[in-house]
């Protein structure tokens, strides 16, 4: 069976990289593209992207209401993709979505409105498999190692901070890990900052340089011994098997699912 596929934000970086994985991709077909720009255009008539005479709307209501689709990937930013998202699930196309930065309170909405509609929904703060593992390891061993910190680094144009995948993170952990604040309780921050953000006791540190795409790395102590769960990013194709596996899973499902390691065998 063929996928019939729309795609918001075909010129940024992620989304022309989904653009070429699924036009490769046999069982995929593109059907429409949304973008802020270029509306009545073609994907041909943009420089950088594949030649193909696909169409581009700017008003994603417009776009949904006339083009038969199966799934919306959106891979823009958190206000937007919030947006998309409503509408993609009001027209019962099913979203797959790799904008970080959504709040619990959107996610809420976006799991009340899937299922009302008994339309499949996936949310994947990092699309990376490497990355959901990395997640799933941290959350094994803060059970034996519950003082941890996390440092994610991305490249200087991120909006969100800390990542979608650090607040993953964080929140997996806490399922395993005895509640704890951590280091001196006399701390003091003499740089307003320096210690980073914290949530239960486990501090976050983002770093936003120019040259780096996604990396994170969660760091546990104990008496004697450091343990480092690591992973990185080196380019956006990283993050298209994950997408790939999340436009099949999403056609199985009537429901809101948050997080690549609820769809891994």
């Amino acid at each position: 069976m063929q996928i019939k596929i729309i795609i918001a934000g075909p010129r940024g970086k992620m989304g022309s990289e989904a653009v070429r994985m699924v036009n490769n991709e046999d069982t995929f077909d593109l059907v429409a593209c949304i973008d802020r720009k270029n509306g009545g255009k073609a994907l041909k008539d943009i420089e950088s992207l594949p030649a193909l005479d696909i169409p581009i709307y700017e008003d994603p209501e417009q776009c949904f209401q006339e083009t038969d689709a199966d799934v919306f990937i959106d891979l823009t930013t958190p206000d937007v993709g919030f947006e998309h998202t409503k509408l993609s699930l009001l027209y019962d196309i099913r979203p797959v979505v790799g904008t970080s930065g959504f709040t619990q309170e959107q996610i809420e909405a976006l799991a009340d409105l899937s299922t009302t509609h008994g339309t499949g929904c996936l949310i994947a703060p990092n699309f990376a498999i490497g990355a959901v593992l990395m997640m799933q390891f941290a959350k094994t061993a803060a059970k034996y190692l519950p003082d941890v910190e996390i440092i994610e680094k991305h490249h200087d144009q991120k909006l969100d901070a800390p990542s979608g995948t650090a607040v993953k993170t964080a929140n997996m952990i806490q399922e395993t890990r005895q509640s704890k604040q951590q280091g001196h309780p006399d701390e003091k921050e003499t740089l307003n900052g320096a210690r980073g953000a914290e949530t239960d006791g486990i501090h976050i540190h983002s770093l936003r340089l120019p040259g780096l795409i996604a990396h994170q790395e969660v760091l546990f102590g104990g008496p004697g011994q450091t343990l480092t769960v690591k992973h990185d990013s080196y380019n956006r194709a990283s993050f298209m098997e994950g997408v790939k596996l999340s436009v099949n899973k999403v056609m199985e499902s009537d429901k809101l699912i948050y997080g690549l390691e609820n769809i891994l065998e």
